[in-house]
């Protein structure tokens, strides 16, 4: 399962400070393996729109839901999900048959 977290908000220095990018991560972990990627995604405040939210009055899930409804982030965790797999069965290996291993 993904999970995602904002690790930065960029906003407006008025006093609305209405958020104009937030920088986000999602990672996927499945026992040893690991997959992330890391975005930002631009906003246009309007103080003036109904539902509004005050930046003190922001919370992380209220940010990501923001980011995820601006994209295809099924996709986006289906692409953490291939690579995790391409991980666990690589299409390549390095070695040399002489060595007492395989280096992966």
């Amino acid at each position: 399962m993904a999970t995602w977290s904002i690790a930065q908000l960029e906003y407006n220095n008025d006093a609305d400070r209405g958020v104009v990018i937030a920088h986000w991560r999602v990672t996927e972990v499945d026992g040893d393996y690991t997959a992330s990627s890391y975005g930002t995604q631009s906003f246009t405040p309007d103080a003036s729109a109904d539902g509004y939210v005050a930046f003190d009055d922001l919370t992380e899930d209220m940010v990501i839901g923001w980011v995820k409804d601006s994209m295809d982030y099924a996709e986006m965790e289906a692409g953490l999900t291939a690579n995790i797999e391409a991980q666990k069965a690589p299409a390549t290996l390095a070695g040399m048959p002489w060595a007492t291993e395989e280096v992966a």
